[in-house]
Order: structure tokens, then sequence, then C-alpha cells
């Protein structure tokens, strides 16, 4: 008997996972690597607002987390990963089923690396977008992003915690 594979164990469990779960949103796919994650966001009893579409709210919290799960995947425990923020801009009221699809290229994974390499720390942001099947985008979000080394990220919090106790 086959072993599950990680991936699909974290597809499965992020899933389950109440907030996410209550969303609406399903996590159809997760590439092995992590690399890949795509949900799917139906109009259904879950989803609906007043006005019979896609409750905003439902679009947001079914992404939330999302980028920064995966790299933390990708990168490994030595290194620390945040969402600090998003910007949304609401296209058009989705009354069917909305797609979404994260991607971490090469290109945008060696640029956090390099950032973090020289800095200790990166801010940067990365976009996705919900789109109906034909690929019309409903809404795009502008995911705002931290990644640091652990080392880093230690010392920045001593500091602050030293520059705390020095204000009292």
């Amino acid at each position: 008997m086959a072993l599950i594979s990680r991936a699909r164990f974290f597809r499965f469990a992020l899933n389950i996972w109440p907030c996410i779960y209550f969303t609406g949103g399903r996590i159809i796919y997760i590439a092995p690597d992590f690399r890949i994650l795509r949900v799917k966001l139906p109009l259904s009893w879950r989803t609906l607002n007043r006005v019979g579409t896609i409750f905003g709210g439902s679009m947001y919290a079914s992404t939330d987390p999302m980028y920064m799960l995966m790299l933390m995947e990708i990168l490994g425990h030595d290194y620390v990963v945040w969402d600090k923020g998003c910007t949304i801009r609401f296209r058009k009221p989705a009354t069917e089923t909305l797609f979404i699809q994260f991607e971490v290229t090469d290109e945008m994974l060696n640029d956090v690396k390099k950032q973090v390499t020289t800095n200790g720390e990166y801010t940067f942001t990365w976009s996705v977008a919900y789109k109906d099947k034909k690929g019309v985008v409903h809404v795009e979000f502008d995911k705002v992003l931290y990644v640091a080394t652990k080392a880093f990220y230690k010392e920045k919090l001593a500091k602050r915690k030293e520059s705390k106790n020095e204000s009292k």
C-alpha cells in the first residue's frame, strides 16, 4: 500500500482546517514540490452574499494564507514567513465558480532567496487573481509577504524587546 504524499496530505489537512473550510473554498491541487496550489470557490449557500454573488470575504479568506504556507514548505525551517497585507480589487461580481492558481516560479523563489541572503529579510508583493472558467478576472489580490532567516528574525525580535524594556 502506497503512502499518501506530503502535498496530498497537506491538501487534505488544509481543506478540513476550519479557517479554510468555512471560507467555502476548496484546495483542489497542490504540486508535490508545493510550487503550485489551486483553489476552487463555488457560488453556494456558504459563499452567497445578499445580492446573489460570491461574498468578497469568502474570496479573500480562501486565498489568505496560501502563498505563506507554500513558502513555508518550500523554504523549510530555517526561514520565517509571514503574510503582511493584501490589496484587493473587485473587478466583476461572481455568479459562478471561481478558480485561482498560486504559483512560485524559479524566478520568484530565486529573488526571495537572493534578497534574504543579502539583507536577512525581504518584504515583497505577489499578485494573483480569481477567474471564472472562461478566464475572466473577478478579483485581484496583491499579497504582501515577509521572509527572513530565523537567525535574523530572532535577533530583530531581541532588539525590539530590548528597546521596549529600555523605554520603560
